[in-house]
């Protein structure tokens, strides 16, 4: 199944020409704004195309750019009119806003970083709190090398991993790089 899977990929790729990763690219931005698309397709197919090193810094950087844009729409357009609609609904409390603002830097780059985290969701919430944007930037930065990093290896080597489970191993030690790095520069930036 695993090696059908594969060579549909690698057909597929193959059709789009240079199409492909641009349509990938494209679709990492529209993902994290629409939380139905499959991130880990789209960054396994710029792993394909570009290569493990070329694959990994194009689906990061639009991968930080358009949680960016999602977090900037929460925050100019949507924060108060939404905010207000929660809060009157029930679905949403002062008390959960400040939970949010007040989440440490390198919790929340831990939070980006865990691969099954939906971003969207992180998005709206870090867009609707009132967290500043360096914060919010800096452990998006650092989160997201790990997430993307977790899926290119994964969805390149998908076969591979299920038969050895190193490289689940090797995942928890990224997440808990993830945590050490974010709070070394947490404090170093004197960020909270």
């Amino acid at each position: 199944m695993f090696e059908a899977i594969d060579t549909f990929i690698d057909t597929t790729l193959q059709g789009l020409g240079i199409w492909g990763p641009i349509v990938g690219c494209f679709f990492i931005l529209i993902e994290s704004m629409v939380p139905i698309l499959p991130l880990f397709v789209f960054i396994t197919l710029n792993f394909l195309a570009f290569g493990n090193v070329l694959g990994f810094i194009i689906s990061w950087i639009f991968t930080c750019i358009g949680c960016s844009i999602s977090f900037f729409l929460f925050r100019k357009k949507v924060q108060t009119w939404l905010f207000k609609r929660l809060k009157k609904e029930g679905v949403i409390s002062e008390r959960t806003i400040d939970m949010i603002t007040n989440l440490k830097f390198e919790q929340l780059a831990t939070i980006i970083a865990i691969p099954f985290t939906p971003a969207f969701l992180i998005n709206i919430a870090a867009g609707l709190s009132k967290m500043s944007y360096k914060k919010y930037l800096g452990a998006l930065l650092i989160g997201k090398v790990f997430l993307v990093y977790f899926w290119g290896f994964i969805g390149v080597s998908l076969i591979e991993s299920i038969k050895n489970p190193i490289y689940l191993v090797r995942v928890g030690i990224l997440l808990l790089l993830a945590y050490i790095i974010s709070r070394i520069i947490s404090r170093k930036f004197k960020i909270e």
